[in-house]
């Protein structure tokens, strides 16, 4: 008969209180999530600016604002532009998490990365929703033909 003496041991308890939220599982799936879904929209706006009507060659003003006039390109756009640039965001984060070394350093470029990201997500979007696709005193040639010149 063989007997065992257990060490006695204290209670477990955690030192922080943390969130039960796992960010990083999340950021991990939003990129591959994200990532599909761009490759979906950028496809789509590519094929309809290059390949569409005359190509290329149709790519002017009148062209932008003929498709910004339409709430379904201005969500396509917008959709876009968040997707693009809150997945470019987080890979910048992963990166900076990675390679920057002290916790200083971490914390500026991360600030860095948001404020930028919620700068141009700003900014895009109110070009998006403020483009007026027919300016008063534009050339007849150069405004969509739906706009009406004087």
């Amino acid at each position: 008969m063989t007997s065992t003496i257990e060490a006695p041991r204290s209670p477990y308890t955690r030192s922080s209180k943390k969130s039960s939220v796992n960010w990083e599982k999340w950021g991990w799936i939003y990129m591959r999530v994200s990532g599909v879904v761009l490759i979906v929209l950028i496809f789509g706006h590519l094929f309809v600016n290059l390949m569409v009507g005359e190509g290329v060659n149709a790519l002017n003003f009148a062209f932008v604002a003929g498709k910004l006039s339409s709430p379904f390109w201005m969500v396509w756009d917008v959709l876009m532009l968040w997707l693009a640039l809150i997945h470019g965001g987080n890979g910048m984060r992963t990166l900076v998490n990675d390679y920057a070394t002290s916790r200083i350093s971490r914390g500026i470029l991360k600030i860095a990365i948001l404020v930028s990201v919620v700068a141009l997500i700003v900014l895009g979007t109110l070009v998006v929703f403020t483009f007026d696709p027919c300016p008063a005193g534009a050339p007849a040639d150069l405004v969509a033909s739906f706009c009406k010149t004087l």
